[in-house]
């Protein structure tokens, strides 16, 4: 192999690893807050599809098998998770607080929505939060 072939594979090398840096730079997460089984949890989904975006796409899945289990898409995100705190709000309802924005979350009815919520208070105790954690999402729970 004459020198053109080591300066194309060099090339090559060097687009592999400008590929995986650019790659690197996407998320891809799912991170549950397990509820009383693993059959029953809500999860925060956040997908960065392109390097270049300057949001997060964001869902919840409301999961009590085998009765319920959908993906919600909610508001995108910043590419930096801004933490996400979740309420006890009723039997089977939890209440998200994103920043500004509230959603409603139910394994009984498997539904998410916005909530308009003016008054901004904790509709019950808080049971944990989605967070960053060593540059990686967590659930945090409040019981320790």
């Amino acid at each position: 192999m004459g020198w053109g072939g080591w300066k194309d594979g060099r090339t090559n090398l060097l687009a592999g690893a400008l590929l995986l840096t650019v790659l690197a730079a996407c998320e891809n997460s799912a991170t549950a807050y397990t509820i009383d089984t693993s059959q029953h949890a809500l999860v925060l989904v956040r997908e960065q599809p392109y390097f270049w975006t300057s949001t997060v796409n964001q869902s919840v899945v409301v999961s009590r098998l085998p009765h319920c289990q959908r993906k919600v898409h909610i508001h995108p995100g910043a590419t930096t998770l801004t933490e996400m705190e979740v309420f006890e709000a009723g039997d089977r309802l939890w209440a998200l607080r994103q920043g500004e924005r509230w959603y409603l979350a139910s394994t009984e009815i498997c539904q998410v929505q916005d909530w308009n919520h003016p008054s901004n208070e904790a509709p019950g105790p808080r049971v944990g939060r989605f967070v960053l954690r060593d540059g990686k999402p967590v659930f945090v729970s409040e019981a320790g």
